[in-house]
């Protein structure tokens, strides 16, 4: 008696680019790893919850920009409505730093380009410097003397480095265009290629995670 066994071949590959990048993205971003269930124990960490606090308070920075940019740039001077989701706004832009650099300076004393993540440490560190800029632009477009003070220190500073011909902060229209677009866009871009590259790799494991989990086995083992 004979048994069929059902076999499946390998998808060929691709003629079109769209194709590769199909099948790569597949193999290397398979479910699992793009909504895994689990994490590893080390995950439950405070030191791995910034990453995530970071992420949670620039979706609370591009919801709260979204709403000052429905009555224009001068409403949140005049509503008390206004005022609320400007401080909003400036609320969250600072819990977004404030956790941002812990998150850097958490994942620098770990060490978090090891295994092949060069890449998403770099995107990190990227989007901080970006966020930097988008953070100074929306200093200089808050429409009061803060602001042109700002924007005229600033402008020294940036002519003394040779970039104030392309990075004009004394240019309203420049600065709000770059503040509620274009850096946006490069950040979230960035971060996206950041979440990315976690999935793609993994969470990275504390320095001595090996030698504790060896350490936690020869436990279960000896009991």
């Amino acid at each position: 008696m004979s048994i069929d066994v059902e076999t499946t071949s390998p998808e060929p590959k691709a003629a079109t680019w769209t194709g590769r990048l199909r099948q790569r993205a597949q193999k290397d971003l398979p479910y699992d790893k793009m909504m895994p269930e689990t994490q590893p124990a080390y995950v439950a960490s405070w030191i791995y919850v910034f990453g995530v606090l970071t992420l949670v308070s620039l979706a609370m920075i591009i919801l709260s920009g979204t709403v000052l940019t429905l009555r224009g740039p001068m409403w949140w001077h005049t509503s008390s409505l206004g005022h609320f989701v400007n401080s909003w706004h400036f609320w969250s832009v600072q819990l977004f730093f404030l956790f941002m650099v812990i998150h850097l300076w958490g994942k620098f004393w770990m060490a978090a380009w090891r295994g092949k993540r060069a890449r998403t440490w770099i995107t990190g560190i990227i989007a901080l410097i970006v966020s930097i800029g988008a953070g100074l632009t929306g200093y200089v477009v808050q429409t009061n003397f803060d602001s042109q003070w700002i924007a005229f220190e600033a402008k020294d500073g940036l002519n003394g480095i040779g970039v104030g011909a392309f990075f004009n902060v004394t240019d309203f229209g420049q600065m709000l265009m770059m503040h509620i677009f274009l850096l946006p866009a490069v950040v979230a871009l960035l971060v996206l290629g950041h979440v990315l590259f976690v999935r793609l790799r993994g969470v990275v494991p504390p320095i001595d995670a090996a030698k504790v989990e060896a350490a936690e086995a020869a436990r279960g083992a000896a009991q």
